[in-house]
C-alpha cells in the first residue's frame, strides 16, 4: 500500500538537528560498547578488556552537561549555526574527555560535527559555514598541539583522516548549497520568462485586436463622409456600426489589461479566446464595413487544440485586416483546409498588391510568421503573379488528434 499522500516518510520528516543527536548519541554508544566490552581483536589482560578510562562520580553530570550541550545545538542548528556549531564541539570535547579521548579525537567521536558542518554549509552562507569549518578545525588542533608541546606522540595520520573529513563535509554541503542555489536561479528565470512570454502573447492580441478594429472603424468612417449627405439613414448606420465596434474593443482592452494588472490573481475567471469557429463572424462584420469575404472550408471540420485554434482565428483576422486597411480591394477569399495531418490557411484578394512603402510587411506579417513559427510550421506571404495578395499556412496537426467529422460548408459572407 502506498503511503498517506500528505506525510513524508520518517527518514525525510527529521530535521537537520534530529539527524545530528541520532548520529552523537550513536558515536557515544558505539565509543562505550568499544571501551567496555571485548571485541572480536581487542587486547584483553587476564580475560578482560583494559578499559581507556575509569568511571568516577563525576562522569554523571559530565556526561548529561554533554546531553544538554548538544541537544541545545541540535535546537540552534538552523536559526543560529555559529552558536549551535560551537555549542555542538564542546558538548563533542566533553564526551571525548569523558572516554579519555580528548588528546586526540577518533573518528567516530567527530562524526556529529562533520554532520552538523554538512548541513550548516547546505544551507548558510558561506562566510557562516567558513568559520564553522574554522571552528572545527581549530579544536581538532589544540589538543596534539598542546601534547606535542608536551613531549609527547601524537597519531598524525589519523588526526589528519579526521580533518580530512570536516573539509569533505564542508565540500558537500557548500556543493548542496550552490546545487539549491541554481536551481532556485532557474526557476526564477523560468518564472520571468514565462511571464515575459504571456505579456508577449497578450501585446499580440492587442495588436490584433486593435488593428483589426481601427481598419473597420476607418472604412465605416469613410463611407459615412461620403453619404452624409445625400444618405444620412446610411450614415447614421455607419456612424452607428463604428461606435458598436469601438466600445467592443475598448471593452476587450480593458479585460486584457486588467489581466496584465492581476496577473497573479487566484482564482480569477479565464477569458474565452476567439476560435477558428468564430472566422464566419468576423467575416459578416468585415462585410458589413464594406468588403465582401467569403469563406470556404474544406476536409472534415473537427475540433482543434486551443493555441492551433487561437492561432488560425489570428491569423485569419490579421490577413483580412490588412485587406482592409492596405489592399483597396472589394473583397478576398478565405480557405480553411481540415486535413489529416495539418490545418491549411489560404487568404487571397485581388487589390492592388504590396505597396512601395512595404505596409504590408509590417508587425502583422511578423506576428503571423512567429506564430506559425511556434506551432512549427510553414507561412508564406506575397504578391500574386494574377495581382493581389496571398497569405498562406500550413499548421501541423497532433497525431493523436480527434477527428469529430462534420459536414464540409461553404459560406459566403
Amino acid at each position: 500500500m502506498s503511503a498517506h499522500p500528505g506525510r513524508l516518510p520518517l527518514l525525510k520528516r527529521l530535521s537537520p538537528g534530529h539527524w545530528t543527536a541520532i548520529v552523537w548519541g550513536g558515536a557515544m554508544a558505539f565509543a562505550c560498547v568499544d571501551e567496555f566490552f571485548v571485541l572480536p581483536g581487542d587486547y584483553v589482560r587476564d580475560g578482560q578488556a583494559v578499559p581507556g578510562f575509569d568511571l568516577t562520580y563525576a562522569s554523571g553530570p559530565i556526561l548529561l552537561g554533554a546531553a544538554v550541550l548538544v541537544l541545545t545545538a541540535c535546537r540552534l542548528l538552523r536559526g543560529r549555526p555559529l552558536v549551535a556549531y560551537a555549542l555542538l564541539l564542546l558538548g563533542s570535547v566533553l564526551g571525548a574527555g569523558l572516554l579519555g579521548q580528548a588528546d586526540e579525537f577518533p573518528l567516530v567521536q567527530f562524526l556529529a560535527p562533520d554532520v552538523a558542518l554538512y548541513f550548516v554549509a547546505a544551507t548558510a552562507p558561506r562566510r557562516v559555514s567558513g568559520c564553522a569549518a574554522g571552528m572545527a578545525l581549530t579544536v581538532l588542533m589544540i589538543p596534539p598541539t598542546v601534547r606535542l608541546s608536551g613531549g609527547g606522540s601524537i597519531n598524525t595520520a589519523a588526526q589528519l583522516a579526521v580533518a580530512l573529513t570536516v573539509l569533505v563535509a564542508w565540500l558537500l554541503g557548500n556543493s548542496a548549497r550552490r546545487s539549491r542555489l541554481h536551481a532556485e536561479q532557474s526557476r526564477a528565470q523560468a518564472a520571468v520568462q514565462a511571464a515575459t512570454a504571456e505579456r508577449l502573447r497578450i501585446a499580440r492580441e492587442l495588436h490584433d485586436v486593435v488593428a483589426h478594429t481601427i481598419g473597420i472603424v476607418a472604412l465605416q468612417a469613410g463611407a459615412a463622409r461620403r453619404v452624409i449627405d445625400t444618405q444620412p439613414a446610411r450614415a447614421r448606420e455607419a456612424l452607428g456600426e463604428v461606435e458598436n465596434a469601438s466600445r467592443e474593443t475598448l471593452s476587450g482592452l480593458r479585460r486584457m489589461l486588467g489581466a496584465l494588472r492581476q496577473a497573479d490573481a487566484a482564482g480569477a475567471p479565464p477569458q474565452e479566446a476567439p476560435s477558428l469557429s468564430d472566422v464566419e463572424e468576423l467575416a459578416a462584420a468585415t462585410t458589413a464595413a464594406g468588403v465582401r469575404v467569403v469563406v470556404r472550408w474544406h476536409g472534415r471540420r473537427r475540433s482543434l487544440p486551443p493555441d492551433i485554434d487561437l492561432s488560425a482565428y489570428r491569423i485569419v483576422q490579421e490577413s483580412v485586416t490588412n485587406v482592409v486597411r492596405h489592399a483597396g480591394a472589394r473583397s478576398c477569399l478565405v480557405r480553411v483546409d481540415h486535413r489529416d495531418t495539418e490545418l491549411t490557411l489560404e487568404i487571397t484578394d485581388t487589390g492592388r498588391g504590396p505597396s512601395g512603402d512595404g505596409s504590408r510587411a509590417g508587425h502583422g506579417l511578423v506576428g503571423m510568421r512567429e506564430r506559425v513559427a511556434l506551432l512549427r510550421g510553414e507561412f508564406t506571404a506575397g504578391a500574386r503573379p494574377e495581382g493581389g495578395f496571398r497569405v498562406m499556412a500550413r499548421l501541423p496537426l497532433p497525431l493523436t488528434q480527434s477527428t469529430r467529422s462534420e459536414e464540409p460548408t461553404s459560406v459566403a459572407s
